[in-house]
């Protein structure tokens, strides 16, 4: 295969996954004004629904343009042999592979976060405070930015290092080396995560005593799920919308509520959302989730081992000098669609976890409870109730509201 032809192929990948990704946007919108089903017509009053509706259309919109600007800005970008502009000033500064890679890297993403920082900022200052989700001010979305560079630079950079340092020293075997790499890498942020990351941009206390700790931990108790470790964090300094996780496991795993879940619910509903959270505990799910993304991840190492050295990786983008950086770019765009595929697997096996779990909370706690918290926590962030099939399958990691709610509320 030619270069050329090589270059028109990964065009061709490029605008197939926007035509497709747009297409299901399209059917997912011509179902915004669908009749709420009889099971969820609590959910709004009539002012809410129409609040809901105007959200979903203008993000709707939104996300129209700024998908169609990132592709074209990514088309430019090919088409006016951007790679091997970027590749060349890197050269210019090295000849080290590793400094190149991380020049050139810095330089996209960096260039590429600022040309979208204007259309996250409207998304920000703009539709989310007309809808009065935005509680982040001016100085704190810049101060995010500025951290979310660094964190890139040192654990990103740090990452694609080790990787390329294990290609130099063994070759085609380097995945092997990566995919141990990554596997050790996962369960340390997995552990860790909560405590050395989330300090950056949040500040995290420990739950005080009072009526909903001691129901937590009777729950706890009750179900042999040991737990020592519950915190609250400010995400009300960002956003109303709430949210709550488990995070690490063994000795370091934690719960984290959001102070806007603490005020938004009430304390039964606040146990039923926290039953379903061990139910994937108890059922495995978080490790069976982490073997399967290892297990992907290193049949994709592999498969990338097989074409890294292939020299029409770099000419397809009219770099001359072949390198794991620019090879790295072109395989991923070509391997996209089979990523598409593993997701929409991902996601399918995801929401049978999320019925198991919500199965455990039904059984160990109460079904009703979990219902009233998910309906709750729909109206307070204007979800969408209708979504379309072809959305549902491709994108969505949980059943819908409608989904759940009938599971939860059969026997």
């Amino acid at each position: 295969m030619s270069p050329q032809s090589l270059f028109y192929i990964i065009i061709g990948v490029l605008l197939l996954d926007f035509i497709i990704d747009k297409l299901i946007d399209h059917l997912n919108a011509k179902h915004f004004n669908d009749q709420i089903p009889e099971e969820l017509s609590d959910v709004y009053n009539k002012d809410e629904y129409v609040k809901s509706q105007a959200y979903k259309k203008e993000n709707y919109r939104f996300s129209l343009v700024t998908s169609s600007f990132s592709l074209a800005l990514t088309l430019g970008f090919f088409f006016f042999k951007g790679f091997a502009w970027v590749d060349h000033f890197a050269r210019s500064y090295s000849s080290n592979d590793i400094t190149v890679a991380l020049i050139f890297f810095g330089v996209i993403m960096i260039g590429s976060d600022i040309l979208n920082t204007p259309f996250s900022y409207y998304h920000t200052f703009v539709i989310e405070e007309k809808y009065g989700f935005n509680k982040s001010s001016k100085k704190l979305f810049l101060i995010d930015k500025i951290k979310g560079w660094l964190l890139s630079a040192i654990i990103g950079g740090g990452v694609l290092s080790i990787i390329i340092w294990f290609y130099q020293k063994t070759g085609d075997a380097f995945w092997i080396y990566t995919w141990i790499f990554i596997g050790l890498f996962t369960i340390f942020m997995t552990m860790f995560y909560s405590s050395l990351i989330v300090p950056l941009f949040n500040k995290q206390t420990p739950l005080e005593e009072g009526d909903l700790k001691h129901a937590i931990h009777s729950f706890s108790k009750k179900v042999g799920f040991k737990l020592d470790n519950i915190f609250v964090i400010d995400g009300s300094k960002r956003s109303t919308k709430a949210n709550a996780y488990f995070s690490g496991f063994g000795s370091k795993k934690r719960i984290v509520l959001y102070d806007t879940l603490i005020n938004d619910l009430e304390t039964e509903e606040i146990i039923g959302v926290l039953a379903h959270e061990i139910g994937h505990y108890k059922k495995k799910h978080v490790m069976v989730n982490m073997f399967l993304s290892l297990l992907i991840s290193g049949i994709t190492l592999y498969i990338f081992s097989l074409f890294i050295n292939n020299a029409i990786l770099s000419e397809a983008l009219s770099v001359a000098i072949p390198s794991f950086h620019i090879g790295l770019i072109t395989f991923g765009i070509l391997y996209s669609p089979i990523s598409e595929l593993t997701g929409i697997l991902m996601n399918f096996i995801s929401r049978k976890f999320e019925y198991q779990a919500d199965n455990y909370a039904k059984i160990n706690y109460d079904g009703k409870a979990l219902v009233t918290s998910l309906k709750k926590l729909s109206r307070n962030s204007l979800s969408n109730l209708t979504p379309h099939k072809a959305n549902v399958f491709v994108h969505y990691s949980h059943p819908t509201l409608l989904q759940r709610v009938r599971n939860l509320t059969t026997s």
